[in-house]
């Protein structure tokens, strides 16, 4: 860990002087308390630095959650072992992208009875907070139980001891991105209100107690609650296609679901705090976690150490190094079959720019993270399905 000030602490040695200042300037905001924490994966964002734990005190920078809210990953141990999985693996990714609906703007046709009891869940959560989901987005019913795309995906894996493990990372799809894109615009409509002046536009806030942060905690809350059962969802049809694939119903021996775009209240060093955590998971003592590497690289699953100074946390995955724009100008179609040999996955160029390549290595971010969690397992794609 390294301390760069006062208020901004560092646990990545992979560290780009841009992201640095973005770091920077979001630290100084007055309600700041005790410090941001970076973590190993951080990287530029949308005024917030993605891979950031930000701890504040009677407010908060919508922006700060992420525009994805809720976004994280769930994992699966099945009783299976990689023996059973010794043969073409590509009807399995076919039958997994057929079961669900893949890519932006891709949703179900219709809501399935796996999918109606987490769908009428939602709508009483709604109710109870006083709001129309449909106000945001009227086929959000039919989101739940869709993956999206950039660096989502879909794995099924196997870990150290050849156990298989489903794995799939996904958010709050269109619904959850319009209410984040909502209250940060309502933030930045009170900033010039008042005539606040902002370093960013994005770093606009909100003030607890006001009538804007009760409204988007709700809402917060119900994309945060969203998100879970979407990725619930998925992983009920991934689970339901390896069974046929197989031959025999998938057993669970282990169960893992984390957020990684969230805001919980928490009590750090003394004092009540909004932790807004930016891409990182929470990692309080013994609690299981996930980080993915990228595509094509290994996964893990993790125990906090319940690190304090890191506000008990730990990075959310591998960080990206290069953009998209720039990915696609570096690396070649060729490379990406390269990075992916021995994983069935869809081979075409649309995913250039998820080239493992494009990330940092997750080897680096891991020894990086070594005081804020402990790896259980190492998990191996076989097959990767993701959204163009």
């Amino acid at each position: 860990m390294e301390r760069l000030t006062d208020r901004l602490l560092s646990w990545a040695s992979l560290l780009d002087e841009k992201t640095v200042a973005q770091a920077r300037t979001s630290s100084r905001m007055p309600f700041i308390y005790p410090h941001l924490a970076l973590m190993p994966d951080a990287h530029l964002g949308k005024g917030a630095t993605v891979g950031s734990v930000i701890p504040t005190l009677g407010a908060i920078m919508p922006a700060a959650v992420g525009v994805d809210i809720g976004c994280g990953m769930i994992a699966v141990r099945t009783q299976f072992t990689r023996d059973r999985l010794n043969v073409d693996l590509a009807p399995l990714r076919e039958a997994i992208e057929r079961a669900i609906p893949l890519s932006a703007g891709h949703d179900n046709r219709k809501i399935v009875a796996t999918a109606a009891p987490r769908v009428a869940e939602l709508e009483a959560l709604a109710d109870r907070n006083g709001f129309d989901p449909a106000g945001y987005a009227g086929h959000w019913r039919l989101q739940l139980g869709s993956l999206g795309s950039g660096n989502h995906f879909i794995e099924v894996s196997v870990d150290e001891q050849d156990r298989v493990w489903m794995f799939l990372h996904s958010g709050s799809r269109g619904v959850g991105n319009k209410i984040a894109m909502h209250h940060i615009k309502v933030a930045q409509r009170l900033a010039k209100k008042w005539w606040i002046e902002l370093p960013d536009p994005d770093l606009a806030y909100l003030v607890e107690g006001t009538e804007e942060f009760r409204r988007y905690i709700q809402e917060l809350r119900w994309a945060q609650h969203f998100a879970l059962l979407n990725r619930e969802e998925m992983m009920d049809r991934v689970a339901r296609q390896l069974s046929e694939f197989i031959g025999e119903p998938v057993e669970e021996q282990e169960r893992i679901n984390c957020h990684h775009n969230f805001t919980e209240h928490e009590k750090h060093f003394g004092k009540e705090v909004w932790v807004s955590r930016k891409g990182a998971i929470k990692a309080d003592l013994g609690r299981p976690g996930l980080i993915p590497g990228s595509m094509g690289t290994a996964s893990y699953v993790v125990e906090g150490l319940g690190n304090p100074l890191s506000l008990n946390s730990s990075p959310h995955g591998a960080g990206r190094e290069f953009s998209r724009t720039v990915a696609r100008r570096t690396f070649s179609h060729e490379q990406l079959r390269e990075a992916m040999a021995g994983i069935e996955f869809r081979d075409t160029d649309a995913f250039i720019d998820e080239i493992p390549q494009a990330y940092k290595p997750i080897d680096a971010v891991m020894a990086d993270a070594a005081d804020l969690v402990t790896i259980r397992h190492t998990l191996r794609q076989l097959v990767n399905v993701k959204g163009d």
